[in-house]
């Protein structure tokens, strides 16, 4: 983490608990908060100047992400190129490949967002829901025949932290 690239915004400067593991070439600007286990790996881009960015305890934000402004709970689970402004990924929900949050959007706990899926401005996904397309559409999980539990264990945030471990100085 020593050589990530951080920068103060009016005074403000990202904070990394010492356990999280953030690539040093992720980009983290301003108000922004990334707990213990959390991995935030290359391209990654967090933003944190007209609002906070936080990242909880255990949650994994892929390649090339955008946040501006946004707040990610515990064990979330982000995938590559996904970009988020202004919105909230309750505890334990997963944001697939290339998914864009607009503006206020909010992502229930334990929901999953399909890749490419785009949820508009202001709109709340219930928990435990499947949300797919352009725009979103919602499904309840228990619908969907999906099983979350295999989705969350193939894609756990505790793997990508011990694999954001084993790759040494990637994130040194």
């Amino acid at each position: 983490m020593v050589d990530s690239r951080t920068y103060e915004f009016e005074g403000t400067s990202p904070s990394i608990d010492d356990e999280a593991s953030v690539s040093r070439d992720a980009i983290l600007v301003g108000d922004v908060e990334v707990a213990a286990e959390a991995s935030v790996w290359p391209g990654v881009v967090l933003r944190g100047d007209v609002g906070p960015v936080r990242i909880g305890r255990g949650t994994h934000v892929g390649d090339n992400a955008t946040l501006h402004a946004a707040t990610l709970e515990d064990r979330v689970m982000v995938g590559h190129g996904a970009v988020l402004n202004e919105a909230t990924v309750e505890t334990g929900a997963l944001v697939g490949f290339n998914a864009t949050l607009n503006t206020g959007a909010t992502v229930g706990s334990g929901s999953i967002v399909a890749a490419g899926t785009v949820i508009p401005d202001e709109y709340a996904i219930p928990p435990e829901s499947f949300v797919r397309g352009v725009p979103a559409e919602v499904t309840p999980l228990e619908e969907t025949g999906i099983d979350p539990e295999a989705i969350f264990e193939e894609f756990s945030s505790g793997a990508y932290t011990d694999l954001a471990r084993r790759h040494g100085d990637l994130f040194e």
